[in-house]
């Protein structure tokens, strides 16, 4: 069987993608589904920069692990194109890239996931919850699992 790659995709690669990456892979590794790679990106990221403070304190919370390691990259051709799927945390993103692979998370939530950068750690948490919450559509309506 193949890896099959899902990039999540934000702003900067430092708040939202890196908390969806580790939600996801965190609940794949729960129910034991192999196969797929999770990772994340930026459409404006610094290359490098580390993962948010808060985005760091709020995994950590819900005992949702990350690596100690995360640097931020920003998205490419490449990753898009080979990506299963290739998730944006708005639809002005999804748009912007324009590509059959490529969803947002309007797509299984209804709404867009508001960046946290610059706010409290309550934002922080909120996000993740939205996050968190879509996980089950994002596998279900991925077919996550049913290879």
């Amino acid at each position: 069987m193949t890896h099959k790659k899902i990039v999540f995709v934000c702003s900067g690669n430092t708040c939202r993608s890196p908390m969806a990456e580790a939600a996801l892979r965190a609940e794949l590794k729960r129910r034991k589904i192999r196969w797929y790679t999770i990772s994340s990106a930026g459409m404006n990221a610094q290359p490098g920069a580390p993962m948010a403070e808060f985005t760091r304190a709020v995994l950590a919370e819900r005992d949702i692990a990350c690596p100690d390691n995360f640097r931020a990259r920003r998205l490419t051709n490449k990753m898009i194109m080979e990506a299963y799927a290739v998730i944006c945390m708005t639809s002005e993103q999804a748009d912007a890239i324009g590509k059959e692979n490529v969803k947002s998370m309007w797509m299984f939530t209804g709404k867009d996931i508001p960046d946290p950068y610059g706010q409290g750690i309550e934002e922080y948490r909120a996000v993740l919850a939205m996050i968190c919450d879509s996980i089950p559509q994002i596998i279900a309506i991925l077919n996550i699992g049913n290879d």
